[in-house]
């Protein structure tokens, strides 16, 4: 391809790209649980917006493009959602929603000081399972929305990553 890819922090001007590449992106879980009325798919430019204002949003580009995109918000508990991890058909399975998902979460604990991670999927996205998994989450609970759909919750722990990072009192 010639350019990598980089991620940094969404701006109001990627809205757009990243609504454009949403409903790219889910098109493959309507059609897997034949809903193609998944928030998703309808969600507006405002509400985007609202969220690119509110929350933490990541994205990753190609070039100018849009290629990718993660978002995440945090409780007054440290617990951070993280949602719509997305990336474009023709990028996925060369580890891109790994970056994103890492660049989310490092993110979420230096700005929001996230203690812990909270994400879901449905029940049949092996792939999206998969990857969290791999990432060191781990399913705690699922939820029957519809005949079609379970919703499988998976979190994990913040992990310190070296140990003189770690205060220990009385030491």
């Amino acid at each position: 391809m010639g350019t990598s890819v980089t991620i940094s922090a969404a701006t109001d001007q990627d809205a757009e790209q990243i609504l454009k590449l949403q409903y790219l992106c889910y098109q493959q879980e309507a059609a897997l649980y034949d809903d193609y009325g998944i928030e998703p798919l309808t969600q507006s430019l405002d509400a985007l917006r609202a969220e690119l204002g509110e929350g933490c949003v990541v994205v990753a580009r190609l070039g100018e493009e849009v290629v990718g995109s993660v978002r995440g918000t945090v409780d007054a508990d440290g617990t951070a959602a993280i949602a719509k991890l997305i990336v474009h058909p023709r990028l996925q399975r060369h580890g891109l929603g790994g970056r994103l998902l890492a660049a989310v979460e490092e993110r979420l604990t230096a700005e929001r000081s996230a203690k812990r991670f909270r994400l879901f999927t449905g029940h049949r996205s092996e792939g999206n399972l998969r990857l969290y998994r791999s990432r060191g989450y781990a399913p705690v609970g699922t939820e029957q929305v519809s005949r079609r759909l379970s919703l499988i919750t998976l979190e994990k722990e913040l992990v310190a990553k070296d140990p003189a990072e770690v205060f220990v009192a009385g030491a």
